[in-house]
C-alpha cells in the first residue's frame, strides 16, 4: 500500500467543510464558501449565495444535523422552547420525498392551508441529496442518496399520478435522455484485493448474464481465484443444475425462503467455502447486508445466479417483491436523473413554493439554481425551514386539540403550533419526539431498523485510465468500497454528460458497512455505529488507496488525478423490508410497520419505513395515507 504522501492525502483539494482545521458551522454555510459569516440573527439559509449542493466533505447525515436528536435519544430532556407565535394548519417534520409529498397532497385537499416543513439537514430532499460540481467550468451532477425512480412493483395510481403531475414521463425519458453510447465499448471489471484474494488484480471484461461458459472460463483464468473457486464460480454462473430435485415449485420457493443465499451456495449448491468472498457482497447494494443475511428466495427474485435449472417461474424477472400475500412479480418503470431523485424533491419544492426554483419542466429543473432565501419567507403559504432539529411533538390539550412542535435551530429551541402534524422522519426517532404514543406503537417504531450506507462521489481530472482499460465500472467484492462506476450517462435539458476521456468526470462509489454472521438488524446497528465513528480522513484514504491499487497500472495517479471528494453517509439509510430468515410470518395487523404507522390524535406518520421498503413510490403512497388520516 502506498503511503499518505504518495496517495495525495496532503494535497489541497475540494474535500472538506473545514477552515484551518476548524469545522465550519451554519454561518459559513451562508454562501457555501469558507470563512464568510451570516449576519447576526439571520438564518444561514436566508443569506445571499447559500447553496449546500456545492458543499464537499462529510455530507448526508452531516455534522450539525443529528447531535440534538442523539442527545434526546440518550435521555437528555429537551430544552424549554420559546414560542415563535406562528400557527400553521400543518407542520411536516422531514423534508424528504415523503414529507414534501405530504405537503403537496395536503395543499391539494386544502388549497389555502398554511404549512411549515422542518428539516434537520442544511438542505431539503432527505436521502434524495444533490451533489453539484463545476469542473473546468462545466456542471457535473451526481446523486448523494436515492438514485432512481424505480420499484420492484408497479407504481400505484397515487404515486404514478404525482410523478406525472410533476412533469415526469419516465418511459419517454428512459428512451431519450439515457445515453449508453457515451460508454460504448466500455464494460465492467472486477478488482480482487490482496487482503481478501491474495494479490491486487483488476480483471476487465467481467462477463454479463448472457455470457457463455467459455467466456466465463477465459475470464476466470485471469483471476487470482484458486482452481476450485474458479470451477465453482463457473458452475454457479453458467450451470443449469436443479439443486432441489424432487420438490415442486411451491416447495422449492418455501425452502429457499428459509435459508440464506450463503447457505444455499454452501449447503445446497455445495460450493467450496473459499469461493464465498466472490459472492458475499452481491446483496449489499440492495439490502445493506451480505448474502449471509438475505434469503435465497430474495436472491433468486433479484436475479442472482445459481437458480437457472430450478424451473422457478416467472422467468426473466428483474425482482420479486414480498407482500403479506406472498411474492409478486413485475416492476415499475425506471429512470435516473443526473442528481438522482433530488430532481423529484426540487420539483416538489417548486410546486409548493413558487419562485424558489425557476423554470417549468422536469428538464429545466435539472440545471436550475434554487434560491434558498425564498424557502422560509413570512408571506409564503408553504414555508421550508432547514437546520431545524425537532425535539418534541405533543398535543396541548387532548388528542383533538392543536399540536405543539418544538425544534432546535442553532443555539435556540423554539416552538410553533399546528392543527395537524405529519412525522415524515424515520421511525426510530419518533418515540423520542412523541413519548405520548402508546407503548406498543413505540416498540413497533423501534423495531424498524434502517440499513446504513455510504454514497461517495469523487471528481477526477480525467478518465483516461478507465478508457485505456476499456471499463466503466468496477465490482470489488473484498474491498472497502464494494463498487464504483463512472457517472451515469444522461443528457436532459441543458445538462450534458461528459464524453471526452481527457476531461474531468465524477466517479460514484458505494459502501454498506455490516457485520457478517449477525441477524440483519444487528448488522445494521453495527454498521451505523461504524459510520458515525469513521472520520472523513479514513474515507478519503480508502478512496485513494483503492483507486491507486486498481487503476494505478493504467496510469492513474491518486495524488494527481483526484480533485474533489464528497462523502454522503447515511447511518439511517434504506428502510427495512420483510426478511423471511428471522422475522415471523404474522397476521397483517401484527406487522411492525403497520402498528408503527397508526395515527395518534392529530399526529400522522409518513415515511418509507411505514411501507416496509426503500422506494420512492412507497414514500409517496405513505404520504397520501398520512394526509388522509388527518382529513
Amino acid at each position: 500500500m502506498q503511503d499518505d504522501d504518495a496517495l495525495g492525502m496532503g494535497r489541497s483539494i475540494d474535500r472538506r467543510d473545514f477552515l484551518d482545521g476548524v469545522a465550519l458551522g451554519a454561518a459559513a454555510l451562508a454562501t457555501g464558501l469558507p470563512g464568510i459569516a451570516a449576519a447576526a440573527g439571520t438564518a444561514a439559509q436566508d443569506q445571499p449565495g447559500y447553496y449546500p449542493p456545492l458543499l464537499r466533505g462529510m455530507r448526508g447525515s452531516h455534522p450539525g444535523s443529528f447531535e440534538a436528536a442523539h442527545a434526546l435519544r440518550d435521555g437528555t430532556a429537551p430544552a424549554a422552547a420559546t414560542p415563535t407565535g406562528e400557527t400553521y394548519d400543518l407542520v411536516v417534520v422531514g423534508a424528504g420525498l415523503s414529507g414534501l409529498a405530504a405537503a403537496r397532497f395536503y395543499r391539494d385537499k386544502h388549497p389555502k392551508a398554511r404549512i411549515l416543513i422542518l428539516d434537520n439537514h442544511d438542505d431539503f430532499g432527505g436521502h434524495a441529496k444533490r451533489s453539484e460540481y463545476w469542473l473546468d467550468s462545466k456542471l457535473h451532477l451526481v446523486n448523494g442518496g436515492t438514485m432512481m425512480i424505480d420499484s420492484p412493483r408497479p407504481y400505484s395510481a397515487v404515486a404514478d399520478g404525482l410523478v406525472r403531475r410533476l412533469g415526469i414521463d419516465p418511459e419517454a425519458l428512459a428512451k431519450t435522455a439515457v445515453k449508453p453510447e457515451i460508454y460504448k465499448g466500455l464494460g465492467g471489471a472486477t478488482f480482487f484485493d490482496a487482503r481478501t484474494f491474495g494479490r491486487d488484480v483488476l480483471v476487465p471484461g467481467t462477463p454479463d448474464g448472457e455470457a457463455s461458459a467459455a467466456d466465463w472460463q477465459a475470464w476466470l483464468a485471469k483471476t487470482p481465484l484458486a482452481a476450485t473457486a474458479r470451477a465453482d464460480v463457473l458452475r454457479i454462473m453458467t450451470g443449469t443444475a436443479d439443486y432441489l430435485p424432487g420438490l415442486d415449485e411451491a416447495a422449492k420457493k418455501d425452502r429457499l425462503s428459509r435459508i440464506s443465499y450463503r447457505d444455499f451456495l454452501i449447503d445446497v449448491a455445495r460450493i467450496d467455502p473459499g469461493t464465498l468472498p466472490y459472492f458475499q457482497t452481491r446483496t449489499q447494494g440492495e439490502w445493506c447486508v451480505g448474502i449471509d443475511a438475505v434469503s435465497a428466495l430474495d436472491a433468486w427474485g433479484f436475479g442472482l445466479p445459481g437458480f437457472a435449472g430450478m424451473k422457478l417461474a416467472p422467468k426473466g424477472i428483474r425482482r420479486m417483491s414480498y407482500t403479506p400475500q406472498g411474492y409478486v412479480e413485475g416492476g415499475s418503470y425506471s429512470f435516473h436523473f443526473p442528481d438522482g431523485n433530488a430532481t423529484l424533491a426540487r420539483l416538489l419544492v417548486r410546486s409548493l413554493i413558487p419562485g424558489a426554483i425557476p423554470g417549468s419542466s422536469a428538464a429545466d429543473v435539472v440545471t436550475a439554481r434554487c434560491d434558498y432565501g425564498r424557502l422560509d419567507r413570512a408571506g409564503n403559504e408553504v414555508r421550508l425551514r432547514l437546520a431545524s432539529i425537532v425535539t418534541r411533538v405533543r398535543h396541548r390539550a387532548g388528542t383533538t386539540g392543536p399540536v405543539e412542535v418544538s425544534y432546535v435551530r442553532g443555539d435556540e429551541t423554539r416552538s410553533v403550533t399546528a392543527g395537524g402534524v405529519v412525522l415524515a422522519c424515520w421511525n426510530a426517532m419518533i418515540p423520542h419526539l412523541a413519548p405520548e404514543l402508546p407503548e406498543a406503537q413505540q416498540a413497533a417504531l423501534h423495531a424498524l431498523v434502517k440499513g446504513p450506507l455510504v454514497y461517495t462521489s469523487v471528481a477526477l481530472r480525467n478518465w483516461q485510465a478507465f478508457h485505456k482499460l476499456g471499463i466503466r465500472s468496477i465490482a470489488a467484492p473484498g474491498s472497502y468500497w464494494t463498487s464504483l462506476r463512472l457517472n451515469w450517462p444522461v443528457d436532459i435539458g441543458d445538462y450534458r454528460s461528459e464524453r471526452d476521456p481527457s476531461k474531468p468526470i465524477l466517479l460514484f462509489l458505494n459502501r454498506t458497512p455490516c457485520a457478517p454472521g449477525l441477524l440483519e438488524h444487528d448488522q445494521n446497528r453495527a454498521g451505523r455505529a461504524e459510520l458515525l465513528a469513521t472520520p472523513f480522513e479514513t474515507f478519503e484514504r480508502e478512496i485513494r488507496s483503492q483507486l491507486a491499487a486498481s487503476l494505478g497500472p493504467a496510469g492513474f495517479d491518486a495524488a494527481r488525478d483526484i480533485t474533489a471528494i464528497t462523502v454522503n453517509r447515511w447511518p439511517h439509510g434504506y428502510a427495512p423490508e420483510y426478511n423471511y430468515l428471522w422475522q415471523p410470518d404474522v397476521p397483517d395487523d401484527q406487522r411492525p410497520h403497520l402498528i408503527a404507522r397508526q395515527p395518534f390524535g392529530r399526529i400522522a406518520i409518513a415515511n418509507s419505513d411505514s411501507g416496509n421498503g426503500a422506494y420512492t413510490d412507497i414514500a409517496f403512497d405513505q404520504a397520501w395515507r398520512a394526509v388522509g388520516e388527518l382529513g
